[in-house]
């Protein structure tokens, strides 16, 4: 054990004074040099301490409204500005979130989320928005949504629609962020993401790996989430599904055991939140996702398609939990 707990950088994770923050790159870094087999074993023991260690949750995503997206987001096949086959469609009907969300639930899932491609809604867009969570949580769901920067007051009337989480991804390190979008900027990203927490709702927020960024990268991503004040309760991690005509398309693909180890670092620094497998799960593999669970990956998405990209499908799923022998988390618990 004196690799993992001796003196090293990893200890610096313990000056919680007002001035410093919770864990320094330099620790994360630590983490991830790690011996592949003591990461995942002091993982698992963090997850041990917080969670069922078999049990995850279930989430179902819908696009209510698909592309055309003025952002230039390198990574995302619904922008305007590139040509990916995704057509502009317009926002769905409440009927047909419910609809949705009804099917979803009787598959298994428990939380409904609801992404929209958006800079950032405008009022008119919101309306419809909260009129949709009021019926997806009159299912007895859980409900999220991820619409893009929000106008102040606008997470209060989500709030008061009964939304329980809102998505952000702040989607890399800010000294990388510029090399994947230009539209926006990092700084923006923090703005929504205090106006969700003033409101009083619960923080999806996570990133993207895998898009040519460095390990640095990787580990200064975890530490901007983890260093948050408190840090997400829930905590995607995607890794970069290429798409044809993305910028980003052609990268080289990153190491499936590096996506592991960022899973692990993601459990270790944010022991509480439910972190969730996400995008790319269609291309780990089954050894490779049940190496995340047991890195401490709690919560996927479930159904056959996220936005636009693919995902695993639902027969899958479950045969893939049963072979490992995991069960759906019950609500109450995330």
């Amino acid at each position: 054990m004196d690799t993992i707990m001796g003196t090293s950088p990893l200890n610096e994770a313990a000056d919680v004074s007002a001035d410093a923050p919770r864990w320094t790159v330099a620790a994360i870094e630590a983490l991830f040099e790690l011996p592949f087999n003591d990461l995942l074993f002091r993982a698992q023991q963090v997850h041990r301490e917080h969670f069922n260690p078999n049990a995850v949750q279930l989430s179902t995503l819908l696009s209510i409204k698909t592309g055309g997206c003025s952002e230039d987001c390198g990574y995302c096949p619904q922008s305007a500005r590139y040509h990916t086959g995704v057509e502009n469609q317009d926002t769905l009907s409440v009927d047909e979130v419910v609809a949705a969300a009804k099917l979803a639930r009787e598959k298994g899932a428990t939380r409904f989320c609801m992404g929209a491609a958006w800079r950032g809604p405008k009022q008119r867009d919101l309306d419809k928005v909260v009129a949709m969570v009021k019926a997806v949580r009159g299912l007895g769901m859980e409900t999220c949504a991820t619409l893009g920067m929000l106008k102040p007051g606008q997470a209060a009337q989500l709030r008061d629609a009964g939304l329980d989480y809102y998505n952000h991804n702040i989607d890399t390190a800010a000294d990388n962020y510029a090399n994947i979008i230009s539209t926006r900027e990092y700084g923006d990203r923090i703005d929504t993401l205090e106006q969700v927490r003033e409101a009083g709702l619960h923080v999806c927020c996570g990133g993207i790996v895998g898009m040519g960024e460095t390990r640095r990268a990787r580990a200064t991503l975890i530490a901007q989430l983890a260093n948050m004040d408190p840090y997400p309760e829930s905590v995607p991690i995607n890794n970069l599904v290429q798409v044809p005509g993305t910028p980003l398309h052609g990268t080289e693909a990153l190491d499936p055991l590096e996506f592991v180890r960022t899973i692990a670092c993601a459990r270790i620094t944010m022991p509480k939140a439910m972190v969730r497998l996400s995008a790319g799960r269609q291309e780990m593999g089954d050894a490779v996702q049940a190496l995340c669970f047991l890195a401490g990956a709690n919560s996927i998405f479930y159904g056959e398609k996220l936005l636009t990209t693919g995902n695993p499908d639902v027969d899958n799923d479950r045969a893939l939990f049963e072979r490992l022998g995991l069960q759906p988390m019950n609500p109450s618990a995330s």
